[in-house]
């Protein structure tokens, strides 16, 4: 047997201990592996409000792994109760989210993750999403389930009153207020239109245009035959408490008393990735879809406040359900 010198032992055995502690290739596969598994799901939905919830739920009904991140920042936050949602009708959001949340957490293939979206990009093999912690996540299929954000006037105290007294919907709210003395903040073609269909809940009726008036005469002769008054006067404020409007204040010092203000605002989308993704967008500015609710990029599908102008509880709840029950038709069929 040959002898090998202490020092060159000493050193051999030193690069076999230190190749020894080195990660192999097969241990460094399945690390990532591990990692990929761990990060990748069959659907990211992007908003965990009524539609992403619905969505979520039908998904893991059809056994899919699903992400749903989610900012807790829903757009009717401020709102006491909801309305015309059937066997849910009264209820605050707040509690109806946290029912849904409670019931789409029982299956085990949906997995929530608190967090905002910063981008998305689609790659060959689906998406990968973009964290605000700089984690990546990637998936078959992606659903925006993000809103939108109403642009409100610069008016001191109408986002205090936002959803409680300052409204945008008779649908939703227009039985709370019946008969109390109402006001509509608009101006000109849309504000006249809109006179008209709030009339059906309201008598005692105001249009505040905040400037001139640009009714036409026709127009104008209408609003009077109806008893409906037009100030004109320019409003420095709304007076209210707790979101309860009390009176409108103007910037020449006077006031008018009032109960509820419809305010029907401009919006935005909350969520600027399905327009970096290339999906197409509507004219009125929502994003564009479907019979099945997917957007112009394929695999990316859009539900609720960001694809309709129906923004009620329910339809976001019917938009999430038939999302999910599409897109999971639509992996079972191509998977197959």
């Amino acid at each position: 047997m040959t002898s090998i010198p202490r020092r060159e032992f000493i050193s051999i055995s030193t690069k076999a201990t230190a190749f020894l502690l080195m990660p192999s290739p097969l241990a460094t596969f399945l690390n990532y592996n591990a990692m990929t598994n761990k990060n990748h799901f069959d659907v990211i939905i992007i908003g965990g409000s009524y539609a992403g919830l619905a969505a979520a739920m039908a998904l893991g009904r059809a056994l899919k792994k699903v992400l749903v991140v989610d900012d807790g920042k829903p757009c009717n936050r401020q709102t006491p109760h909801s309305h015309n949602f059937l066997t849910n009708d009264g209820k605050a959001p707040a509690e109806i989210a946290a029912l849904a949340n409670q019931q789409v957490s029982r299956y085990d293939s949906v997995s929530f993750l608190s967090g905002r979206a910063i981008t998305a990009e689609k790659t060959e093999a689906g998406f990968k999403v973009l964290l605000a912690g700089r984690e990546i996540f990637t998936a078959k299929k992606l659903v925006f389930a993000t809103g939108i954000k109403d642009l409100l006037a610069p008016i001191s105290g109408l986002a205090e009153c936002w959803g409680i007294s300052v409204i945008h919907c008779p649908y939703c709210h227009g039985y709370e207020v019946r008969n109390e003395k109402t006001g509509i903040l608009g101006n000109g073609d849309t504000a006249f239109d809109f006179t008209k269909l709030i009339s059906n809940w309201a008598k005692d009726l105001t249009v505040f245009t905040n400037g001139t008036a640009t009714f036409n005469s026709d127009q104008i002769e209408k609003l009077l035959e109806h008893r409906i008054e037009v100030i004109d006067r320019q409003i420095e404020k709304l007076e209210q408490s707790d979101g309860h409007l009390r009176h409108i204040i103007f910037k020449d010092g006077t006031s008018a008393a009032i109960k509820a203000l419809y305010a029907p605002a401009p919006f935005e989308q909350h969520c600027k990735i399905p327009e970096s993704l290339g999906c197409e967008m509507t004219e009125e500015g929502y994003i564009k879809i479907d019979s099945s609710l997917e957007t112009t990029i394929k695999g990316v599908f859009a539900i609720g406040d960001n694809a309709s102008k129906m923004r009620t509880v329910a339809n976001a709840i019917a938009m999430g359900t038939s999302a999910g029950m599409m897109i999971s038709k639509k992996m079972i069929m191509e998977a197959f």
